[in-house]
């Protein structure tokens, strides 16, 4: 699937209208401002976009929610923190959304939750990874959808402890995301093997990775075993620079993300083996929740679903769901009902923490493999967001105190 600007550009001007059925009963629509990275990451966002458009018109034909239609305005940040802020602003004071939701990269998740909380107006950040958003920097107007780094990288220690290698290398985006994600890999791993050593890091710009430099500064310092957390065309260039050089060559590698579809299928044939990854194997999880929604997707767009999907589809789920328990769309009301309330996801059954509004949905956590020339996940475990989160009392001392 391709998005232009100009289709970005039109398609902001519109909004998802609610089904005549919803409108004749003359009520108004609840309005959710989402901003996201559409034209800078299209591979997740695209996706991501369908999932919120699908769950909008389920819910809608449904009857809405307190017998009103839900509408989504959205609006592309184009990959700029200043861009979301500014596009906060106008569609609260503007169009007059009753609450903000989305963003993908999490320094404009951060950016984002700021403005919330200086608005006091309530934003679900559905794809944001770095744990700031709701520890060092979380505030009462901010939750989180997806699995942060902390719980990905504990998902993924569990299996890297078990390997035998003890040097290892990381190669990481240099911001938030990518800082954060190395920094707890390294800290969990290291209490469970205090016989590891981190041997050399990489921390390549963001879009710009110079593949080969990195490929070949990782091999001097002749590790056993890699931390991964490179994304999109930054991986795909990884990849094949690593492939070609030998890099993955009789070493270990540990790679967050990279099992979703939208970073599997473009490597295609060139998928490395082998590699431990979080990741989304779309096509293999039969339970009748994911079932159910990969079959009304499929409907829908004559297309298979990727993570950004699930996660699209989930924030409508959560928002829906904190707006039917408070009984009205007042941002306070709704935020202290969204405090431990469970909502269902396609993975199953999904819960925003009171403690810190961190969401216990998981992630798949697998090996990668080639199938009929593309890449696929195999020796897969759904992990449960709720068993990789730290102690109570760590996250009250993260957070600052009133949050």
């Amino acid at each position: 699937m391709r998005i232009t600007r100009r289709g970005v550009l039109a398609a902001s001007a519109a909004t998802l209208a609610a089904p005549a059925l919803v409108r004749a009963q003359g009520t108004q629509p609840i309005r959710i401002g989402e901003i996201n990275s559409y034209t800078t990451l299209p591979a997740f966002t695209v996706p991501y976009r369908n999932g919120w458009q699908l769950r909008v018109e389920q819910i809608n034909a449904a009857g809405g929610v307190l017998g009103r239609p839900l509408e989504v305005v959205w609006r592309d940040d184009a990959g700029r923190p200043q861009d979301a802020v500014r596009l906060a602003g106008e569609l609260l004071d503007n169009e007059r959304v009753d609450l903000l939701a989305g963003s993908f990269f999490s320094h404009i998740g951060l950016a984002v939750a700021d403005f919330a909380l200086q608005r006091k107006r309530l934003f679900v950040a559905s794809e944001p990874l770095t744990d700031a958003l709701v520890w060092e920097k979380g505030n009462r107007y901010t939750f989180r959808l997806r699995p942060s780094t902390y719980m990905q990288a504990a998902m993924l220690v569990e299996e890297a402890a078990k390997l035998p290698a003890k040097r290892w290398v990381t190669v990481s985006p240099n911001y938030e995301y990518g800082q954060s994600a190395v920094k707890w890999f390294k800290q969990l791993l290291s209490a469970k093997r205090p016989d590891v050593e981190f041997v050399a890091e990489q921390w390549p710009a963001l879009g710009r990775i110079d593949a080969g430099a990195t490929v070949q500064a990782l091999a001097q310092a002749r590790p056993e075993a890699i931390y991964n957390v490179t994304f999109g065309p930054d991986l795909t260039n990884f990849v094949r620079q690593g492939n070609t050089r030998g890099l993955f060559e009789r070493r270990s590698v540990v790679s967050l993300l990279t099992g979703e579809p939208e970073y599997l299928d473009p490597l295609a044939d060139e998928t490395p083996e082998g590699w431990i990854v979080t990741g989304y194997p779309w096509d293999q999880i039969n339970t009748p929740e994911h079932t159910a929604f990969r079959d009304a997707y499929r409907a829908r767009f004559n297309d298979y679903p990727r993570l950004g999907t699930v996660v699209g589809y989930d924030t409508i789920s959560a928002i829906a769901e904190g707006i039917r328990k408070a009984g009205t769309v007042d941002n306070e009301k709704v935020i202290d009902a969204m405090k431990g309330i469970p909502f269902t996801s396609p993975f199953g059954a999904v819960t925003f923490r009171a403690l810190d509004h961190q969401a216990t949905l998981g992630a798949y956590v697998g090996k990668t493999a080639l199938k009929n020339n593309k890449g696929t996940m195999v020796d897969w475990r759904y992990a449960d967001g709720a068993n990789y989160l730290p102690p109570d009392d760590e996250v009250r001392r993260m957070r600052p105190q009133g949050a």
